[in-house]
């Protein structure tokens, strides 16, 4: 019986801080949740729960930093479960303001959520999208942004756009990509979806719009697997393709998450400005838009080194925007 009670013990404070280490069926109940919680005198939304053991867990987001937790709930305290008190306990706050943003161009068929230059200074957000492929990850993207700032800044925040599909087939890259943290890179996992659903109709009926599409479950299952595999899911979300509608943003934003578009794929010769949302894939299947970050890197290579020039985090220059 000891033995049983401190291996419970050991388990849940092993949880607490490294989640990764859960097996996915011990994921249980996962669903979205929005409630007011309060963690000390800190104000917090709680967005996910599930159970572990029998004990309930909260994935949480700091309204004002959008930084995402795993936090047992006996150490949060419920404030609100009516939505409208929620809502109301986020006015002025980020987290408020990006949704403000979502739906300024939640009528988009292409690009809607964070489409634009932020913080408009110098360097741009790097965004990397993973969508299933049988390629290997093109290493080379991050290889060469920590041989570019290599002595320049102990950590380079840059977003991964990760899918489902992707996860499944590719744990070695996978492995890699986490090792990367002991080497500065700074990574915001952005859910890509499950399946990333593609077909070779217009995009009014493809991606996320395809007929017989499960939004709910596209997210809810892509999370789970994303903490199975040890990543902590943001609260940014990329539609694949960037194609959406309304209903697909109201969706979103009722789950707590933030569509992130771009205004640069580079594949499509989009230019790059200062502060842009820069998109590649790193799949394997788009070598222009690999090459051609390459080459912004050459360019930018004195103003790299002269710190004039930088990386940043999606939740970076947002605070402009709170209410």
């Amino acid at each position: 019986m000891m033995k049983q009670l401190v291996f419970t013990i050991v388990f849940l404070f092993f949880f607490s801080f490294a989640f990764a280490q859960i097996p996915h069926g011990d994921l249980d109940n996962y669903k979205r949740e929005w409630i007011a919680v309060q963690e000390n005198a800190r104000p917090l939304i709680g967005i996910r729960s599930f159970t572990v053991m029998g004990s309930k867990y909260y994935l949480i987001v700091d309204p004002m930093t959008l930084e995402t937790r795993i936090v047992d709930s006996k150490l949060l305290k419920v404030r609100s479960r009516d939505s409208v008190q929620v809502n109301k306990s986020l006015i002025g706050t980020v987290y408020a303001s990006c949704f403000s943003i979502a739906r300024k161009t939640e009528n988009n068929l292409q690009d809607a959520g964070l489409n634009f230059r932020l913080p408009k200074e110098s360097g741009i957000n790097l965004t990397i999208d993973l969508c299933p492929s049988h390629k290997p990850l093109d290493k080379d993207i991050f290889e060469d942004v920590l041989s570019a700032f290599k002595g320049l800044d102990s950590t380079l925040p840059l977003a991964v756009s990760v899918s489902g599909k992707w996860l499944l087939n590719h744990p070695s890259d996978l492995a890699w990509l986490k090792s990367l943290e002991k080497k500065g890179i700074e990574i915001t996992w952005i859910n890509h979806t499950y399946d990333h659903v593609f077909n070779n109709k217009p995009l009014s009926s493809n991606f996320l719009l395809s007929q017989g599409t499960n939004l709910s479950y596209e997210i809810l299952a892509n999370e789970k697997l994303m903490l199975k595999n040890g990543l902590m899911p943001s609260v940014f979300f990329r539609c694949p393709g960037l194609v959406s509608d309304r209903a697909i943003i109201e969706k979103l934003l009722s789950f707590g998450l933030i569509a992130v578009g771009s205004d640069a794929w580079l594949a499509k010769g989009q230019p790059v400005h200062n502060g842009s949302i820069v998109l590649i894939h790193g799949n394997g299947n788009e070598e222009l838009g690999v090459r051609d970050f390459i080459r912004l890197l050459q360019t930018e290579s004195d103003a790299i080194k002269a710190k004039h020039w930088t990386l940043y985090s999606l939740s970076e220059g947002l605070e402009q925007y709170s209410n």
